[in-house]
């Protein structure tokens, strides 16, 4: 039971630190290369988590393999082009100027009630609004609605946008990330000033951030 406990342990360490090697994309953007290999650590990760009679490093072996590879061929794809078209496709376009292309709907084995639920996905509803919509590699679907259709940004609105600032946290769940301080351009004193005001310590604040122009978000836990 042990050994069976300490081979999980051992197996989901080495699941996580291949992901990360694999980068951030695998966790929401897969290629289809990338989400084969996913499947494939997944099962190979399996065998000798069930099956005490296989050496811990023979199931090893054939994952740092698919690692190997995957790296090989992410760096291959990165540097020729064909390569990369082999491994990933290529856009396809589904909507241009207005008209749907039923032929690449039906070389991608896209149906039109998907693409209508896409399209809904992002606030749109009447398809004469679209101007492109492009299958990307990864699945997703990016629409561009025609000038007229989109909203007015600030600059064509003749509007003044505002500045914003990326927010730093400062406490998370009750825990001071005392790395973020500096980088803030705070300092404890400074959150004892706040907390202060806000009638609550550290252990009962569940988020508080702050950024460069000073905007305060707190929460207090529950």
């Amino acid at each position: 039971m042990i050994v069976s406990y300490l081979r999980t342990v051992v197996l989901y360490s080495v699941l996580i630190a291949v992901i990360r090697m694999m980068g951030k994309r695998q966790i929401g953007q897969m290629e289809p290369s990338e989400f084969v290999v996913t499947m494939l650590v997944a099962n190979l990760a399996s065998i000798p988590m069930q099956e005490e009679g296989i050496p811990l490093f023979t199931g090893l072996v054939p994952i740092l393999t698919v690692l190997g590879m995957e790296l090989i061929l992410s760096f291959l794809s990165m540097k020729n082009m064909g390569v990369r078209k082999l491994l990933c496709g290529k856009p396809v376009i589904l909507i241009e100027n207005g008209n749907i292309l039923q032929q690449n709907l039906r070389k991608t084995r896209v149906t039109l009630d998907e693409l209508t639920g896409h399209l809904r996905e992002k606030d749109i509803l009447d398809l004469r609004s679209v101007q492109f919509a492009i299958l990307e590699t990864n699945g997703n679907l990016s629409v561009f609605p025609y000038p007229k259709d989109r909203p007015a940004s600030a600059a064509e609105a003749g509007i003044p946008a505002k500045k914003q600032f990326l927010p730093v946290t400062i406490i998370s769940d009750g825990k001071l990330m005392e790395g973020n301080l500096q980088v803030a351009g705070k300092d404890r004193a400074w959150v004892d000033r706040v907390l202060k005001e806000k009638h609550a310590s550290v252990s009962g604040t569940w988020l508080l951030t702050v950024d460069k122009a000073d905007h305060i978000l707190f929460y207090r836990k529950e």
